[in-house]
């Protein structure tokens, strides 16, 4: 077993190792399923939000990641009892909880339904089989290794996910010949009502990457693992850098997948399942090669993100909510239970696009702690702590109530990505009428 200080970034990992593993731990099996897929609703508009990501970054690495070093964290939440006190604290951490559980599991339920249907389902393995044996590795390997392991296997990940990619990229292209341009389109400026105008999609990046990366324990902990603060930055920066391209390949690949799907009369239902669906026809020459190397990639994009979650997870529960990190073992258990539990429900209830299912999630469960940490770095004024929970839940209710009714009060706008920024500035209109 590992031990409780094997959970904790020991500061000692080169910064570059840390960078390819920063790659494959934001790249999950949803970009390997899902991005693909995208493009044939917004051609490459995805990229719009890129560059929003890496906004985002520098934000991280010059802003909080000099904070998290001077105060010397284990969790990032423990910022918040140093500033406001125990139940801001308890609130960033709860809050964490519900985001990373909620999202690891739908990150993990894609990859654990695609190879029901394309390996166990065939072998009459039930799904719930799956999840448990898919699940049960999860926890053998990180309560074993904890964060040595998950930044090990993230640059493996990392290194498979890419091959993989541009191994299919060689093998589809040289099917179809060129790309078709008219799905390669990237900015969207003439419609402020769509979703994908290109604002909302810049300044829904860079909160979405500032609350679910700057604040998230999950995704910190590698950036803790770098020997000190300007390591910590080079890392963020060249990570991000080397993202946007890897996402690139994917939209790329997508273009080709629509390509060759229309050649050969494919008929795709969902964008998720377009990348599967080519992979699996038997119709390209090197069918099989391709079909393997989707399996791999899948797995090695889906399975470390699961045990990066699980650590993370157990680390926030142990330091933030009980205070005691004797229980580690129990906690971590107790979190792979409940995540396995939370696949069989995505599994009852899937009808939506998966990553945009994962953002949209964060946009409200990372809006309040986002809120917190903006508060108390730009305000220096105190709050009264025990009322924050209430502030912390009623932002994000009220930003649904906006959400659902902003066609008929807003003449005809649709909320995208910047419904997170809204969610912190409720969160931090709330705080400032708590100050003291």
């Amino acid at each position: 077993m590992a031990r409780n200080k094997d959970f904790y970034a020991t500061r000692s990992t080169a910064w570059w190792k840390v960078a390819i593993a920063m790659i494959g731990s934001c790249l999950s099996g949803v970009t390997f399923v899902s991005v693909p897929g995208m493009v044939g609703n917004i051609g490459f508009g995805y990229l719009q939000m890129c560059i929003g990501f890496f906004l985002g970054y520098l934000v991280i690495a010059f802003v909080l990641t000099p904070l998290y070093f001077r105060l010397g964290v284990v969790s990032v939440y423990e910022y918040l009892d140093k500033r406001f006190g125990v139940s801001s604290h308890r609130t960033g951490a709860w809050f964490f909880f519900v985001s990373k559980m909620l999202g690891a599991s739908v990150r993990l339920f894609l990859m654990i339904a695609t190879l029901q249907l394309l390996l166990a389902g065939p072998a009459g393995i039930p799904f719930w089989v799956t999840v448990l044996v898919v699940v049960l590795l999860e926890w053998l390997y990180t309560v074993r290794g904890g964060v040595k392991a998950v930044i090990g296997l993230d640059i493996v990940k990392t290194v498979s996910m890419l091959l993989a990619v541009i191994l299919c990229l060689a093998l589809i292209g040289s099917e179809v010949g060129k790309p078709d341009t008219s799905l390669m389109r990237v900015f969207y400026f003439d419609d402020i009502n769509h979703p994908q105008f290109f604002w909302k999609q810049l300044l829904g990046g860079l909160f979405v990457v500032v609350g679910t990366t700057g604040l998230d324990q999950d995704m910190m902990q590698r950036t803790f693992a770098c020997k000190n603060v300007r390591d910590s930055q080079k890392n963020l920066i060249v990570s991000s850098l080397m993202q946007t391209v890897v996402i690139a390949l994917f939209l790329l690949l997508g273009v080709y997948l629509y390509q060759f799907a229309g050649l050969h009369g494919l008929t795709v239902e969902r964008s998720d399942e377009l990348f599967p669906t080519v992979a699996w026809s038997g119709l390209m020459p090197a069918g099989g090669l391709v079909a393997a190397l989707f399996i791999i990639g899948l797995v090695m994009a889906g399975f470390p993100a699961g045990g990066s979650a699980l650590t993370a997870l157990t680390t926030s529960f142990t330091v933030d909510i009980l205070r005691n990190d004797n229980r580690r073992t129990l906690v971590h258990t107790a979190m792979a239970v409940i995540m396995a539990a939370c696949i069989l429900v995505f599994a009852a209830l899937n009808s939506t696009s998966v990553i945009d299912a994962v953002y949209r999630l964060a946009s409200y469960t990372y809006g309040p702690i986002l809120g917190l940490f903006a508060f108390g770095l730009c305000c220096k004024t105190k709050v009264r702590d025990k009322w924050v929970p209430v502030v912390a839940i009623l932002a994000p209710l009220i930003c649904l109530v906006l959400d659902l009714n902003s066609v008929a009060w807003f003449q005809g706008y649709h909320f995208s990505y910047e419904i997170l920024p809204l969610n912190a500035l409720l969160t931090m209109a709330g705080l400032w009428l708590l100050k003291r």
